[in-house]
């Protein structure tokens, strides 16, 4: 995966769009980010999961997903290895981070 595959896998999401935070890019959803691009380094993207989804996420996919360190990986930030992520798995990780961060009515209507 690229940077450039996980943004077009993240603006297909509903009422997605990119904007920035912290010098990096982001994600958002109503002005809720799920998910940035570029930290801790070019070839690193962060979703937003619930601390479950990431256990699943990191269990099932070490290789690939990790818990951001400190505090907001214990909340369920996980950082993504480029590289090594498929877009299947990127794209469920990103649907969850997206359905985390949507307004309830939105993710009713999106399926």
């Amino acid at each position: 995966m690229t940077a450039e595959g996980f943004r077009k896998l993240a603006l297909r999401l509903p009422e997605a769009a990119e904007s920035a935070h912290m010098a990096h890019p982001d994600f958002r959803v109503r002005g809720k980010i799920f998910a940035t691009l570029g930290y801790p380094d070019a070839d690193h993207g962060m979703v937003k999961l619930t601390p479950e989804q990431q256990q699943a996420l990191v269990e099932a996919e070490p290789e690939i997903y990790a818990p951001v360190p400190g505090g907001w990986g214990r909340k369920g930030a996980t950082h993504v290895r480029l590289r090594r992520a498929k877009a299947k798995s990127l794209g469920l990780a990103l649907t969850l981070a997206w359905r985390n961060a949507a307004p309830a009515a939105l993710v009713k209507r999106s399926g």
